[in-house]
């Protein structure tokens, strides 16, 4: 039994890991796409039919390109800071449920990792915080002062924003009564969406939003930006490394779709999946795409913003909203029930 379970974790660990990891080399066309088509371009269009190998080719010139270290960089924390970013994009979702349990070659499989984990949505508030080392420590290890700063301005906003993030997760907590994401799934189907959402009225959107800064995605990407810092942390940075962290930003919005997903969206759910379980990783992955294309369209549309901005937004607007929103879920459960 144990060796059976010990199996089905490997092989649902490894399909998982091949799903963010060619996920982000889609993503990166998909994104590529939707801006060409909101600035009225053409996008890629050469690498095989309709583009669809740019990402292949990406990869390749990135493997063959000349890797740099400054000479006066921390080699160790250099080559390291990559790989600690891009770690914690990778397991973050293993907490995530796909769907319910479907039976296989005789056996109750669960559709996920571990997707009824009793302290998942924990497990994700502390591996999110993680990929913050990496960036800063990149910034650090350089030896850059464009890096550094870079690197600080990370760890400044993940403070910032890392608060209105935990506390968005509070009143979904409270009306699961329950840390596992399964669990907020099926009460999501057991109170029905609208009612989901007027419990927390403004949950969705701090999530939505702390999220898009934690991810450093437009218009927070202040800890690389361009106009000031030259690319900020990963200025020293070049192939695979300058790769990994690529790779972190994107696996990273993948990530953070399937828990919003999850979470505010119903997840798995969607008509007949009750019935027909292999449905609900499809209509996971219907959503997590419409999550990303907010994400894109968010930067295809707006200037990045001020980094004093920055911060007063996430210290004076978002987190006092995030405690209403506390606040209002817990007075409707104590009235509701």
């Amino acid at each position: 039994m144990q060796l059976g379970l010990f199996l089905q974790w490997i092989i649902k660990s490894g399909i998982l890991l091949a799903i963010m990891t060619g996920g982000f080399a889609y993503v990166t066309l998909y994104e590529r796409k939707v801006l060409a088509r909101i600035q009225v371009r053409i996008g890629p269009n050469r690498a095989g039919p309709l583009g669809i190998l740019q990402p292949i080719a990406d990869g390749i010139k990135l493997i063959f390109k000349e890797e740099l270290i400054p000479a006066r960089a921390d080699k160790f924390i250099f080559i390291l800071a990559p790989i600690i970013t891009v770690f914690p994009a990778l397991v973050i979702t293993a907490v995530v449920p796909w769907g319910e349990t479907m039976t296989l070659f005789g056996q109750q499989v669960p559709l996920g990792i571990a997707p009824d984990l009793n302290v998942g949505a924990l497990y994700v508030m502390a591996i999110a915080s993680i990929s913050v080392y990496g960036i800063t420590l990149a910034g650090w290890s350089s030896n850059n002062k464009y890096a550094t700063l870079g690197g600080l301005r990370a760890s400044a906003q993940m403070i910032s924003y890392e608060l209105a993030l935990g506390l968005s997760f509070v009143p979904s907590i409270m009306l699961a009564k329950s840390m596992s994401l399964m669990d907020h799934v099926q009460m999501q189907a057991q109170m029905g969406m609208l009612k989901w959402w007027l419990y927390q009225p403004l949950g969705p959107a701090i999530f939505l939003i702390a999220s898009i800064a934690e991810v450093n995605r437009a218009p927070f990407d202040m800890p690389e930006a361009e106009q000031e810092l030259t690319a900020g942390y990963h200025t020293e940075y070049s192939g695979m490394k300058f790769a990994l962290f690529f790779m972190a930003e994107y696996i990273k919005m993948i990530a953070v779709s399937m828990i919003a997903a999850t979470l505010f969206f119903g997840g798995y759910l969607g008509p007949f999946v009750d019935r027909l379980p292999w449905l609900g990783p499809i209509y996971l992955f219907g959503k997590v795409i419409i999550l990303l294309f907010g994400m894109i369209w968010l930067r295809a549309t707006l200037p990045r913003i001020r980094y004093d901005r920055l911060m007063s937004f996430g210290w004076k607007i978002l987190l006092p909203a995030s405690l209403l929103n506390v606040f209002i879920t817990a007075v409707l459960v104590v009235i509701f029930g």
